[in-house]
């Protein structure tokens, strides 16, 4: 599954090839040390500054942090355009686990996340919250993570528009990233209906710097390519979550995406990618993803299709193949020969 021994090879898993290919990763993963009997994951909130601007993040982990004790592995989740970070912390009652801030920090991980501007917990602007912005945000979260942590480099994942924010962050601040997971992300939106239809739009998202976003707004997140690959419950719950925080969000990801792209520019990405898409994913076409994963500077990348996925890998029932696959690839052993 990786391309370290051949960097114009790429990783496309999809259907019955992706049992095949992703067990004989679970094979080669280094084994995960077993939490201490009666750890339990542990969580805090933190605050960064951007300016004047107060920036709520959240933390998980097995067992809260103790002096002296190794580091583990920080990765950063950043979310998109119509949700907060709640999705990445989702309790779906009686449908399993949903939390994939809980998932990875079962794994070993220290999870991070936070809201950005003009979202969630997260202060109010008159701004709209675009690519640059987020940039931004992820600049001020990186003082929080390496005050707490005393690390440096963090892997990073991100979801739609929030691959975005993180892969135009590891262009200005590559010494900060350690892996990068871009899952839903988009190059240069060619042929991709989902872009062609939020585009009637454009003129609106550049005179409002804030949109409607009531609850059937958030189940077209999971129904407008392929209604059946996620579970209802999941959408409620997470429209639950959502609607607390009102019914308006910026508009700032969605004009960058109409207007502005490609906003991510591959060849001064210099970390480890991995690239995912749903099956069914209809902010990206295959194509347009194959030209970004091909400029990649660093041979140590993958390109992976989850099958029986739409947009939202985090919301899809086949959630288990995204952890699988970003979990392989966040543990990849550092290469021999280079």
């Amino acid at each position: 599954m990786t391309n370290l021994e051949n960097p114009a090879r790429r990783t496309v898993l999809k259907g019955a090839s992706l049992g095949l290919v992703a067990g004989a990763v679970a094979g080669t993963l280094p084994a995960q040390a077993a939490p201490v009997e009666g750890s339990e994951i542990w969580s805090s909130e933190y605050w960064a500054k951007k300016g004047d601007v107060p920036l709520w993040m959240y933390r998980k982990r097995l067992g809260a942090p103790k002096p002296g004790e190794p580091a583990k592995p920080v990765v950063f989740f950043v979310h998109g355009s119509s949700v907060t970070s709640r999705v990445f912390d989702l309790t779906v009652p009686g449908k399993g686990e949903y939390s994939v801030m809980n998932e990875f920090a079962r794994y070993g991980f220290d999870c991070w996340t936070m809201d950005h501007e003009n979202y969630g917990k997260s202060g109010r602007t008159s701004g709209n919250s675009d690519i640059a912005s987020g940039v931004e945000d992820l600049k001020a979260a990186a003082e929080v993570l390496t005050r707490e942590t005393g690390q440096q480099k963090f892997h990073f994942i991100g979801e739609s528009s929030g691959a975005l924010r993180a892969g135009a962050y590891a262009m200005v601040a590559p010494d900060r990233v350690n892996r990068l997971v871009f899952a839903a992300f988009t190059y240069k939106g060619e042929g991709s209906p989902t872009l062609k239809k939020r585009a009637e739009q454009v003129d609106y998202y550049r005179t409002h710097n804030m949109r409607k976003r009531d609850r059937d707004m958030i189940r077209s997140i999971a129904t407008r390519d392929k209604p059946g690959t996620s579970d209802v419950a999941a959408v409620e719950a997470l429209a639950d979550a959502e609607m607390q925080f009102g019914d308006q969000i910026p508009t700032g990801t969605y004009l960058d995406m109409t207007a502005n792209l490609p906003v991510v520019h591959p060849e001064k990405v210099l970390a480890p990618v991995l690239l995912l898409r749903g099956e069914y994913d209809g902010i990206a076409t295959v194509a347009d993803l194959e030209e970004f994963f091909n400029k990649l500077p660093n041979g140590d990348r993958q390109f992976i299709i989850l099958p029986g996925t739409a947009h939202s890998v985090v919301l899809a029932i086949n959630r288990q193949l995204f952890w699988h696959v970003t979990r392989a690839f966040l543990n990849m052993p550092a290469p021999i020969a280079t």
